[in-house]
């Protein structure tokens, strides 16, 4: 009652609202103090309510409000609604710490999003529940052979003018293209080579061995960055995983029911070699990642 009683003290003299249908306006003091966000309650409750459905009153507050405050509001709301709101990956990588600019372009990813990891994940378990099958074999080729081109088609994904939809973003982000690069094939490595990790965990039947695909997922990716300044995203992540399969049915072939040549110890140290001086190579030709020499930039 309070309320509606200091409503009733009218500024106007008009004792009817030609569109409200009542027979009360707000004071022009009170508008005053809405208008500067001072009203406090219960009288802004009423002139909140009042306001929805007076035209007139609407008309005395804009004429008393700021409109250069106003306008400002206005800005901030639109602002405010066309943002694009951050996803999950978004925020949980700023309270991280990580920089907006990067956490927005991580989260773009293509290969970081739900149906590649869920896709990732009926790969591997698929993959693991074949080599149970044959578990006889004495090796789980099939797991080996597949786990280390994981990575690789992720970083392929993750980067360039063809297969990447948020390439454009990238380009006018801050942030040099080799960087970029980096930034998100240790994202698309965390990702993929965890769950490789985890596959692995569900063979202990075979020890150490379940774990040889890790030297050569990283040379391979390895490989396939170096080789993309020349040939493209596409391509050099094309040509080192038919390389891979290729020598691995040659592997197969020659091992006659061993542990082929890849995954024995003087492989692993070819695959060790192959990965340091692939990542020796690829900072050499870092400079060549900038969007103007990339090879198969859209326009270019």
């Amino acid at each position: 009652m309070s309320g509606m009683s200091g409503m009733s003290g009218m500024s106007g003299t008009s004792g009817t609202s030609g569109t409200s249908g009542g027979a009360w306006h707000v004071a022009a003091d009170d508008l005053r103090a809405y208008a500067r966000g001072e009203l406090a309650p219960p009288l802004l409750w009423s002139a909140d309510t009042h306001l929805v459905t007076c035209a007139r009153c609407r008309a005395v507050l804009a004429e008393t409000g700021d409109p250069v405050a106003l306008d400002e509001g206005w800005e901030r709301l639109d602002a405010e609604l066309d943002a694009p709101r951050p996803g999950f990956m978004e925020s949980a990588l700023t309270r991280f710490g990580v920089p907006d600019h990067t956490a927005r372009l991580l989260a773009a990813t293509p290969v970081l999003r739900l149906s590649w990891l869920v896709a990732v994940v009926a790969v591997l378990l698929t993959t693991v529940a074949a080599t149970l099958s044959v578990r006889g074999s004495g090796t789980p080729t099939l797991f080996l052979a597949l786990a280390p081109l994981l990575p690789v088609a992720g970083v392929a994904l993750s980067y360039g003018p063809v297969l990447d939809p948020t390439f454009e973003m990238a380009v006018v982000s801050p942030m040099h293209g080799f960087r970029l690069l980096m930034v998100r094939t240790l994202a698309v490595l965390g990702a993929v080579l965890g769950l490789n990790g985890l596959a692995s965990l569900a063979l202990p039947g075979y020890g150490l061995l379940a774990a040889a695909w890790l030297l050569p997922a990283l040379a391979l990716t390895a490989l396939a960055l170096a080789l993309t300044p020349r040939l493209g995203p596409v391509l050099a992540p094309a040509l080192v995983a038919g390389a891979w399969v290729g020598l691995l049915l040659a592997a197969v072939r020659q091992a006659s029911g061993e542990t082929p040549a890849p995954f024995t110890a003087p492989g692993q140290g070819v695959a060790a070699a192959v990965a340091v001086l692939a990542t020796l190579l690829l900072h050499g030709v870092r400079d060549r990642f900038d969007v103007g020499r990339f090879p198969g930039r859209r326009g270019a």
